[in-house]
């Protein structure tokens, strides 16, 4: 009988990231903004979208084997499920995202002790209620529905998710205070990672999911070089890793091929032109598996 790893991937601020990251893994996903089963050309993997506030107790009771979520909602449900992979991706950026505690410009509000029986409306209503356990400061965390963002101003203050700060300070708003850093999460259900095919499944993704997003800001470098200029060539590129040198047909050139970040890629090859490179080739990667 066929098997199937049911694959729970985020729908919202998250999808878009998401599915370009399993595409660079190598998965055709098809998918209308309205179809919560994508199609996938892997027939072993069945997808089904869900919101990552929820993704984590969907994972947790078996509906999905596994699935990827902040690991911020995981901490908000207290989850009970297997964590496998951390992936520093977001929305817009390759940064953790970070739950933080805002005022308005104008509050006099300088440090989250300054806000003790006041209000506060957040999404992530457990986390800040526990942060202000911890401190014990005594305050009324309100449920808010979306548009946080708004209701700075009608409450004593907010919890609300950022990367950047950008739309925060767009809205006149200040950081307070950190109340958590979250990064993406590929999460199993205990039950899934006890079976020995879905866990290799899922160990097999990861590793893939790994490797492309290990790739997304990096490119290859290709050159030809003159044999008497590899060493000041080779002292110009990334240290953490050798060039792979092959010898041409022609005994005084090399060819050398590097992976770098994509912002040294720009600075670099200029410099490798005038020190005597030639047939420079940079190049997209998909994935980059250690």
């Amino acid at each position: 009988m066929p098997r199937n790893l049911r694959l729970g991937l985020p729908k919202g601020s998250l999808q878009e990231s998401t599915f370009d990251m399993m595409r660079r893994a190598g998965f055709d996903i098809g998918s209308g903004s309205r179809n919560l089963f994508p199609t996938v050309d892997d027939p072993e993997i069945e997808i089904i979208q869900f919101r990552a506030q929820e993704m984590s107790r969907y994972v947790e009771d078996g509906v999905v084997d596994a699935g990827l979520t902040g690991h911020d909602w995981i901490v908000e449900n207290s989850s009970d499920v297997v964590e496998v992979s951390e992936f520093v991706y977001a929305k817009a950026k390759m940064v953790p995202v970070r739950w933080v505690l805002a005022v308005p410009q104008e509050s006099p509000v300088a440090s989250a002790r300054d806000i003790e029986g006041g209000i506060v409306a957040t999404e992530l209503v457990n986390v800040t209620r526990a942060f202000f356990e911890n401190l014990g400061v005594k305050v009324k965390v309100e449920f808010s529905w979306g548009a946080t963002e708004a209701k700075a101003r009608l409450v004593d203050a907010i919890v609300d998710v950022t990367e950047t700060g950008s739309s925060l300070r767009a809205n006149g708003l200040r950081v307070v205070d950190t109340v958590m850093q979250s990064t993406t999460r590929l999460v199993a259900n205990h039950d899934a990672w006890r079976d020995g095919w879905k866990r290799g499944k899922i160990e097999d993704l990861a590793m893939l999911l790994t490797g492309a997003l290990a790739a997304r800001e990096k490119v290859g470098l290709k050159m030809n070089v003159p044999r008497d200029c590899l060493d000041a060539v080779s002292a110009l590129l990334p240290a953490e890793r050798s060039p792979t040198v092959s010898n041409l047909l022609e005994s005084d050139w090399v060819a050398v091929e590097v992976i770098l970040p994509e912002t040294e890629e720009r600075q670099l090859v200029p410099k490798l032109k005038k020190m005597g490179a030639t047939g420079i080739i940079v190049y997209p990667l998909n994935k980059v598996i250690p």
